[in-house]
Parts: structure tokens; C-alpha cells; sequence
């Protein structure tokens, strides 16, 4: 039997890159996914290239940091597939900019969505989890900037460290129910987003010292070991992928 199999998901923000990755490797290992994007056509596009390939996962494009919204994504998951027994969510953003002229709507949008989507993702998913009996699995997407400074991601880097303080946090409350909340804090990976600069691999290869920047596979595998039966024993943890950086922390400027 696949690891997954009889799993339903929710994956938010992938509509490429990393959530991709994810929502790909835990269909191909045999759960039912909701791929969420802001972009419908990028879901839609996303979700049709698993169902090629794996099966099971349906497209529902929207703002994955509206809470009416979050809700109605988890009563598809479950009007479609029965359940959710895991909830991911990668949706973030990141703007960049001065502190000292960073702008108070840039903070707000920053904190909605990589915080505040997150939180309430993980309550909509933990309610139905704790309802309906099951061992549930929750997952945040941290990153290295909420362990290092990186110039002009002030707020950045403070949504991410929340977000593993977050999940160590929902330890008390969610363990009674035999529910894990963990996060994993990737590196510089290699996506489209981050390859669109063409200095990107080089740079990173450089200053990395395992010689080179993940790949979405690499932070999609360490993600379905933390929502896996494997990993239930694991709690309130924030797993680093970055290839060493974060032990030398050289700028990448």
C-alpha cells in the first residue's frame, strides 16, 4: 500500500514550485489533493498535470489568507474525498523593502497571508480533524530568513519565525486530539520564481556548503516525511533544509 493512500490533502499556493512538488508526490504516493493557487487557471493547469499522471487532485483557486474562503476549501476537501487528513500551507508572499521605508500596507498583506492563512488553515483543518476522530497532520512553511537576517525581509523573516513559534505553540492544543503540527524552513531553492534570475543557481551554489540550492523535490520529500505515519511522533518541530547555509550564514549580497 502507498503511504498515503485513502489521505486527503490540502495544499496551499501551489500552483508551482515547491507546493507543486508537494501536492505531485503525495498524489503519485496515493492521496486525493485539493491544490489550492490565487491564479484558478494556474490550479487548474497544476491539478490537470497530476491528474495525468497520479489521479486524484482537483483544482480550487483563491486567496488561501481569506477565512471564509479557507473554510469553504476544507468543506470541498471533504464534500470531495470524505475528510482531510492533512493540511500544508505553503501560501506566502515576500516583498521586499527598507525597513525604514517599508510600507505599513506591505507589513499588513506580509502578515494575512504567510501568518494569518497559515493560522486559520490550520483551525479550519484541526476543527474537522478533531470532529471526526482523526490523527490528523498540519505543516507550515518557515525558511531560513526566521533563523538568519536577510537584508529588506524584516517582515518577512518575522511572519516565518512566528510561524514556527506557531506551530510549537498548537502543540498543547492539538495533541490531545493525536494531531502533529510541525513546519520545515527551505533554503534557496530552486524554482521558477527563484531561477528567473539568472544569477540565482550561481550564487547560491557558491555560498551553500553543500555546493549547490535545493530543489523543490528536495524540500517536497523532507514535507511528506513530517505528514507521514512515519513522523507521528514528531511534534512542535521546524525542520531546516538548506544545504548547510544556515550553519554559516554567508550573504548572498
Amino acid at each position: 500500500m502507498k503511504t498515503f493512500q485513502n489521505q486527503v490533502a490540502i495544499v496551499t499556493g501551489a500552483g508551482q514550485g515547491i507546493g507543486l512538488e508537494i501536492c505531485r508526490e503525495l498524489a503519485s504516493q496515493g492521496a486525493s489533493v485539493v491544490l489550492n493557487d490565487i491564479e484558478q487557471s494556474l490550479a487548474e493547469e497544476a491539478a490537470r498535470s497530476i491528474q495525468k499522471e497520479h489521479g486524484r487532485c482537483i483544482p480550487f483557486g483563491g486567496d488561501a489568507s481569506n477565512v471564509s474562503f479557507i473554510q469553504e476549501m476544507v468543506n470541498e476537501a471533504v464534500r470531495q474525498f470524505g475528510k482531510l487528513d492533512i493540511a500544508i500551507a505553503n501560501a506566502g508572499i515576500t516583498l521586499y523593502g527598507d525597513f525604514f521605508e517599508y510600507k505599513s500596507e506591505d507589513f499588513e498583506q506580509v502578515m494575512k497571508v504567510n501568518l494569518g492563512g497559515s493560522f486559520f488553515l490550520a483551525q479550519a483543518a484541526a476543527q474537522h480533524m478533531k470532529e471526526n476522530g482523526i490523527s490528523g497532520r498540519i505543516l507550515f512553511m518557515s525558511s531560513v530568513t526566521g533563523h538568519q537576517a536577510h537584508k529588506n525581509l524584516a517582515a518577512y523573516g518575522m511572519s516565518k519565525a512566528a510561524l514556527e513559534m506557531l506551530a510549537k505553540t498548537l502543540v498543547v492544543e492539538l495533541s490531545p486530539f493525536r494531531i502533529t503540527v510541525n513546519a520545515i524552513a527551505p533554503g534557496a531553492t530552486a524554482t521558477e520564481r527563484t531561477m528567473s534570475d539568472p544569477n540565482y543557481e550561481r550564487t547560491w551554489s557558491r555560498i551553500t556548503p553543500i555546493g549547490k540550492p535545493a530543489t523543490t523535490h528536495d524540500i517536497a520529500h523532507a514535507a511528506l516525511f513530517l505528514v507521514s505515519p512515519e513522523a507521528g511522533h514528531i511534534t512542535g518541530q521546524a525542520l531546516v533544509i538548506d544545504g548547510g547555509w544556515t550553519s554559516v550564514s554567508p550573504s548572498p549580497y
